[in-house]
Parts: C-alpha cells; sequence; structure tokens
C-alpha cells in the first residue's frame, strides 16, 4: 500500500498524470524532523525519529538541521549524517539549520560559519533528487546564475502542493549587532525576497491548492527585546511583511513549518491567520496531514494518528 501511494504521489509531482492536479483528491501526508536533539546522543536521536519516520506512511521527510549546537562542526559528523539521511527509506529533503553552521568555531575560536555554510551547501544540498530511497525530482534557486549559492532554497511539488525550504536560521535570521559584519545576512535577505516572490509566481501559475514553506527560524515569533543600551533589530521583519504580503494576493493556503519549539508543553498546532499558517516541529517529529476534506487542508496528526 505504502509503495502504491507513493508511486500515485510521484506521478502527480511529475505532471504524469493526464487529469490536472486539482480535480484529484488529496490524502497524504509528510513530516519534519527538527534538528533540537535536546540532550543526549544527536546521531542516536536522529536515527531513531529516521526509523520512526521510515515506519510511517508518508509521502517525504524534511530533516532541520543535522546538528545540535554542542556538536562539532568538523566534515566527519557531516559525512555521518549525511550517510544517514541517504539510508532513509523516505525522500529526505534538508533544510539548513543555525546550529548546522553559525555556531562553528576553528581552532582558535574564531568565527568559521561561513566556511562552514559553504560545507554544507556542498555536501548536503547537491544534485536534482531528493536524498533517501523514495528519490522526488526538486528544483534549486541556484539554478538562477544570479543566486547560485543559494542550493539549499528547493522547491517540488507532491499533488497539488508546492513545497519549498528556505534558508531562515533561528536566532533572529543570523543578524549580527556587530557593524559592518552583516554581508552574509543582507545577501541571503536579497535571495530569499526573490526566492519567496519566484515561488508565489510559480504557484499561481500552476494554481496549486496551497504552499508549504519549511525553515530553521520562526518568521512569525517575537521580535527581539530591547536591552537598556541599544534597540536589537528584527532579523525576520522584512521576510515577515513578505509572507504576509504575498499570501494576502495568493488564492491558496500558505503554511510555515519551522523548526523552533514553544515554550508551552502542547502538542503542537497550526496557527492560522487568514489564509496564512505557521507551526512548529516540537522536540519530536512532527507529522501533518494534507486532506481535501479538511477545513483548513492541513492538520497535525499525533501517534495515534488524531488529527488536530
Amino acid at each position: 500500500m505504502r509503495r502504491i501511494l507513493l508511486t500515485a504521489l510521484l506521478a502527480c509531482a511529475a505532471g504524469l498524470t493526464a487529469l490536472p492536479a486539482s480535480a484529484a483528491p488529496q490524502d497524504f501526508a509528510f513530516g519534519m524532523i527538527s534538528h533540537a536533539f535536546a540532550g543526549g546522543n544527536g546521531e542516536e536521536v536522529l536515527r531513531k525519529a529516521i526509523a520512526e519516520t521510515d515506519a510511517d506512511n508518508l509521502a517525504f521527510v524534511v530533516v532541520n538541521g543535522v546538528k545540535s549546537a554542542s556538536e562539532p562542526c568538523d566534515d566527519a559528523l557531516y559525512s555521518q549524517r549525511h550517510e544517514i539521511l541517504s539510508q532513509a527509506q523516505n525522500g529526505v529533503f534538508m533544510s539548513m539549520a543555525a546550529a548546522d553552521w553559525i555556531t562553528c568555531r576553528d581552532r582558535e575560536q574564531r568565527s568559521d560559519a561561513i566556511e562552514r555554510l559553504a560545507r554544507m551547501r556542498e555536501l548536503f544540498h547537491s544534485g536534482e533528487f531528493s536524498m533517501g530511497a523514495s528519490r522526488l525530482p526538486l528544483l534549486r534557486q541556484s539554478l538562477t546564475p544570479k543566486f547560485r549559492s543559494y542550493a539549499e532554497n528547493t522547491r517540488w511539488e507532491v499533488g497539488n502542493v508546492l513545497f519549498a525550504t528556505v534558508n531562515l536560521p533561528a536566532g533572529n535570521n543570523h543578524f549580527l549587532l556587530d557593524g559592518g559584519r552583516n554581508s552574509e545576512f543582507e545577501d541571503r535577505l536579497i535571495a530569499n525576497r526573490n526566492w519567496l516572490q519566484h515561488l508565489f509566481a510559480y504557484g499561481a501559475l500552476k494554481k496549486v491548492s496551497a504552499i508549504v514553506f519549511f525553515s530553521d527560524g520562526n518568521p512569525f515569533g517575537p521580535p527581539p527585546k530591547r536591552s537598556f543600551f541599544r534597540t536589537q533589530r528584527d532579523g525576520f521583519a522584512e521576510t515577515r511583511r513578505a509572507f504576509s504580503d504575498l499570501a494576502a494576493r495568493f488564492q491558496g493556503r500558505v503554511l510555515v513549518v519551522h523548526g523552533e519549539t514553544a515554550k508551552s508543553k502542547a502538542p503542537p498546532r497550526i496557527l492560522w491567520t487568514g489564509n496564512l499558517g505557521s507551526v512548529g516541529a516540537g522536540e519530536r517529529w512532527l507529522k501533518v496531514v494534507v486532506d481535501d476534506h479538511l477545513p483548513q487542508l492541513f492538520a497535525v496528526a499525533d501517534a495515534d494518528g488524531e488529527r488536530r
């Protein structure tokens, strides 16, 4: 049954069916594994999450980050985590996380973030298909010459839903207080704005029923707290406005699935404002159901299959 469902979904994604995508009823699920490995062994936690998602009936899985901030940033760990993801039974898409590169230091304890970002892109964000056994086709923003560095921004389709990753690191989107050190943030801000505009234009052209974004940081979270001496800039302000403006002109649903965990211990739940919703992956992997019979098209499913 699992193989039949995935085959049908892949056929829809590749446009191989004779009927328009909107004519086919949709009822599938996808998962997101957060990088926030709460203590313990990061490899063990990741392997467990992959095993659990392998056992479920999912169209694909998004892995938000491959390591926790406390783990080393060396190539050996990156390669080992890449091997784990490659052995997954589901199609696996990578969402870049702050812990993968921002906190990295070299032997002299200087920031090694930009070099590690380049290494992550090289190792995890190449090729035209997802990782794992179920290889789903994808397209990268790096196909555009002006944004050839941004291979981590990807898009793919299942049924009549467009899915995409966008590099928005947790921790205020990697905006730095020190003056003159925000070239990475500023360049990525331009690339992400172009990426969002492209996705909404493509979604409108294809008349998809929804666009789902995966990111590390929560662009709709509370802004940074002001200190007595200085005001911290909200690194997500421009992206939040872009999401709101573009979603307001889009006919379908827009869902942002991010990797940040809520302070509340309540189970994850999609928060909607009009047609724009957001949900955090939480400390355990998140399962989201896509069903045309749902009022909002999407719902979070718990381990017992109950939707909320």
